[in-house]
């Protein structure tokens, strides 16, 4: 744009007038989420510029790569402020390293200095699962030590502030086989319909942050039913029929007699 094309002139002509073109890397590491007017560092004094100087020589900085001034010089002071909020994973997601780069910038003469700032994480986001309920269903006929996945949390930060465990609440049925790629329930007792149709799981992910950062999902858990329970008669003697046979059919077989009572 047109700013850059004025440094650009202005730097070849400092060139071509034999003045002095500093450039020096600066490098400081500030948590994320400050708040505004936290001081990042002391841009004149490392980089030995006059303090008094700063105004007269219109002292800016230039982030790049984003429209939003998320810092700014103090000139009373020579000091490197947040003078907006720095999210880190608004900057950059779940890159491991997060570095914001800007451009210091001091005229008569021209000097260009790059400043890197790295964003560290802060155990500001708590583990979330998609949603708030999962539906299983599970037949009764599934055998002991079956297992059925889960779809794990998330966590916006990293590293030790990501999830690390997961806590699945005492039941009597399942218990939690999870590692770093997966999720899952392992049936630990035989499931029986006719006894407990439904089973309600409270399922908890937590983080390694400090303080600790978790988040819950409820398993619902619908278990079908599979033919494991043959008829049974309840009855002794001739009236086994009445469990077997409609009265109006042993009528119609009897030739409408009345004279079979059960």
């Amino acid at each position: 744009d047109d700013h850059w094309v004025l440094v650009l002139i202005h730097f070849f002509v400092s060139l071509i007038g034999t003045r002095h073109l500093v450039q020096g890397d600066l490098s400081y590491s500030f948590p994320e989420e400050m708040k505004l007017g936290f001081i990042i560092g002391n841009i004149a004094k490392d980089l030995g510029v006059d303090l008094n100087t700063l105004s007269s020589r219109k002292a800016r900085v230039d982030i790049e790569g984003t429209r939003k001034r998320c810092c700014d010089i103090n000139m009373n002071t020579g000091d490197l402020i947040t003078s907006d909020r720095m999210d880190r994973e608004s900057l950059c997601g779940k890159k491991p390293a997060c570095v914001v780069k800007i451009d210091l910038v001091l005229e008569n003469p021209l000097e260009l200095h790059r400043v890197s700032i790295h964003v560290q994480d802060v155990n500001d986001n708590p583990p979330k699962f998609k949603k708030n309920l999962i539906e299983m269903e599970i037949r009764e006929s599934a055998e002991k030590g079956s297992r059925f996945s889960i779809e794990e949390a998330h966590d916006a930060d990293m590293g030790q502030n990501d999830v690390q465990r997961y806590v699945l609440e005492n039941n009597s049925n399942f218990i939690l086989s999870a590692d770093s790629k997966r999720v899952q329930l392992q049936l630990e007792n035989n499931l029986d319909r006719e006894k407990q149709k439904e089973i309600n799981l409270l399922l908890t992910a937590i983080d390694g942050g400090s303080p600790q950062r978790s988040g819950t999902v409820i398993i619902h858990v619908t278990v079908l039913d599979a033919n494991d329970n043959a008829p049974v008669f309840t009855q002794a003697g001739s009236s086994f029929m009445t469990e077997l046979v409609p009265k109006t059919f042993l009528q119609h077989a009897l030739g409408g007699s009345q004279r079979f009572q059960y």
